[in-house]
C-alpha cells in the first residue's frame, strides 16, 4: 500500500488514511507555532545595520527597518522604549539594535522588537552629528544663518545652566566673584544621560520666559556649561532640541562645554562659544579692579581736561584785555554827545515856552466877555425855536383842535386810511381827554378825499 505522505493521487475530498497521524493545522495555528519557535530561539539578539524608512507613528510607537548590503529586517519600538532614547533616529545612521525576533502572522513576516538601540560606535555618532550639523545649518540655527545677539558688557543677572554638584558652577562663581560679583541664577540640570537634553531645554525656555520686573530676575546673559567629556558625555548638547532652544532664546548665551577642542552643535547656535566654563564666565563680565582704574584714569584726564581749558581761557582773556581800548577812550564821545544833548535840551525848552506863551497871549485877547454872551444868546434863541417846532409837531397837537387818529383795536396800528379802517372792523378812537373804541357799522361808501357835492334833481 501507498504511503498516504507521498500519495500524489488525485483526490476530490479531504480523508484522513489510516494510520496518518498528521492531523491538518490551521493558518492560525500554523503562524502560532512559528512565532512560538522563532522568540523561543531568538529571544534576545543584537542586531548591526543602518536605519531606512525610519517612522514615529501617533501614538509614539516607531517603525523602521535595518539593512545591511545583504538583507533587510522590520523593526519596531514601542513607546516607552522609543522614550527611552539617547539620539534621535534618522535614516541613514548606522545602529545596534537590542531585542527579540518575533513574528506578525497578520503579514507573514518576521520581526525584531526593539528594546534599547544604540549608535554603532564613534563614527556612526560623528556621521550622525555631521548631518544634523548640515540640516540644522540649512534652517539658518547656526551663525550663518542668523544674526548674533550682542553681549551685555556689565549684566546685572547672570543665568547658568549646568550641574549643581559639579566642579563647572563653583568654577564660574569663583571666578565672577574674582573679576566682578554678580547676581547669579543656577538652574540646576543633568548633563549627561537620557533626561539631559530635555533638561537643559527646558532650562533655557523657562530662563527666556521670565518676565522683566517679575518676582524672579530676568536674567542678562545665560551660560550653558558642562565640563569636559566623549562625545557621548557630550552628547546631549548635539540633541535637536537643546540646539533650538539655544537658537531662540532672545537672551544672549553663551555656550562653554567641554574643553577646548570639544565642540558641540550648541556651540553654532549660541551667541558666543566659549573654550571652557572659566573662560565663560571671564567673557560675562569685566574686570572690577581694571574697571575702576580705567574711570579712575578717565576722570583724572576729565579733570586735567577742565583744568586747561580753564587755563587757556583766562589766558586768552587776559591777551584780549590788552588789546581792548581803555574804558574812558570808548565812553568819552558817547559821554560828550550827552552834555551837548541836555544842554540843547534845556534851551530849546525855554524856546517852546515863549512860543506857548505868545500864543496864549493872541487866544486870550479873543475870549471876551461879551462876545461870549452874544453867542450863547444865538444858541438859545435856535434853541427856543426847535422846542416850538417841537410842540408844534407833536401828534397830539391836533387833538386840541377837536381832532382824532384811529387805531386799531387788534393790532394795535394806526388806521391812516379809510381801507384800513374798513379791514380792521374794531377800532379805538384817541381825543385830547381819552380814548373811545367804535365799530365799523359800513363797510362801503367813497373816499371823502377831494369829493364833489351831487347836484340836486331838479326832477
Amino acid at each position: 500500500m501507498a504511503d498516504p505522505l507521498f500519495d500524489t493521487t488525485a483526490r476530490l475530498l479531504a480523508e484522513s488514511s489510516p494510520g496518518d497521524n498528521a492531523a491538518p493545522l490551521s493558518v492560525g495555528e500554523l503562524s502560532g507555532n512559528l512565532k512560538r519557535m522563532v522568540e523561543r530561539e531568538f529571544g534576545h539578539v543584537r542586531v548591526k545595520g543602518e536605519i531606512s524608512g525610519y517612522k514615529r507613528a501617533a501614538s509614539g510607537h516607531v517603525y523602521l527597518t535595518l539593512k545591511d548590503a545583504d538583507a533587510v529586517i522590520d523593526g519596531v519600538m514601542w513607546r516607552g522604549a522609543a522614550g527611552a532614547l539617547a539620539f534621535v533616529p534618522q535614516d541613514g545612521i548606522e545602529v545596534v539594535a537590542t531585542g527579540r525576533v518575533t513574528t506578525y502572522p497578520g503579514r507573514s513576516k518576521y520581526q525584531i522588537v526593539i528594546d534599547k538601540m544604540e549608535v554603532a560606535g564613534e563614527g556612526a555618532l560623528m556621521a550622525l552629528l555631521e548631518k544634523n550639523k548640515a540640516r540644522f545649518e540649512a534652517e539658518g540655527l547656526f551663525a550663518k544663518g542668523k544674526a548674533r545677539r550682542p553681549l551685555p558688557y556689565l549684566p546685572r543677572v547672570i543665568g547658568v545652566v549646568t550641574s549643581p554638584t559639579g566642579a563647572v558652577i563653583r568654577d564660574i562663581l569663583h571666578r565672577l566673584e574674582d573679576r566682578f560679583p554678580s547676581h547669579v541664577i543656577v538652574w540646576p540640570v543633568q548633563v549627561q544621560g537620557e533626561s539631559a537634553a530635555g533638561q537643559i531645554a527646558a532650562a533655557i525656555r523657562g530662563f527666556d520666559a521670565i518676565a522683566p520686573g517679575g518676582p524672579v530676575a530676568r536674567p542678562d546673559l545665560v551660560i550653558v556649561a558642562r565640563g569636559g567629556g566623549s562625545i557621548e558625555d557630550l552628547w546631549a548638547f548635539n540633541e535637536e532640541a537643546v540646539v533650538r532652544a539655544i537658537a531662540e532664546c532672545s537672551i544672549p548665551i553663551i555656550s562653554a562645554v567641554g574643553h577646548e577642542t570639544d565642540t558641540t552643535l550648541g556651540d553654532y547656535a549660541a551667541d558666543l562659544r566659549a573654550p571652557t566654563p572659566t573662560a565663560a564666565a571671564e567673557i560675562a563680565v569685566p574686570v572690577l579692579a581694571d574697571l575702576t582704574y580705567t574711570l579712575t584714569t578717565l576722570g583724572a584726564r576729565t579733570e586735567r581736561c577742565a583744568i586747561r581749558y580753564r587755563e587757556r581761557g583766562a589766558e586768552q582773556l587776559a591777551a584780549l584785555v590788552r588789546v581792548m581800548p581803555k574804558r574812558d577812550a570808548l565812553l568819552g564821545p558817547q559821554r560828550q554827545r550827552v552834555d551837548d544833548a541836555a544842554q540843547r535840551l534845556g534851551r530849546g525848552l525855554e524856546r517852546r515856552a515863549d512860543v506857548a506863551r505868545r500864543q496864549l497871549d493872541r487866544v486870550a485877547g479873543a475870549l471876551r466877555p461879551a462876545a461870549l454872551e452874544a453867542r450863547l444868546g444865538s444858541a438859545r434863541q435856535r434853541l427856543a425855536d426847535m422846542e416850538r417846532l417841537l410842540v408844534a409837531a407833536h401828534p397830539n397837537r391836533p387833538l386840541e383842535r377837536g381832532y382824532a387818529w384811529v387805531e386799531a383795536r387788534t393790532s394795535g396800528k394806526v388806521a391812516a386810511t379809510a381801507a384800513e379802517a374798513r379791514a380792521a372792523g374794531a377800532l379805538r378812537l384817541h381825543f385830547r381827554d381819552g380814548e373811545v373804541d367804535a365799530k365799523v357799522e359800513r363797510a362801503g361808501g367813497k373816499s371823502y378825499a377831494g369829493t364833489v357835492p351831487e347836484q340836486p334833481d331838479l326832477f
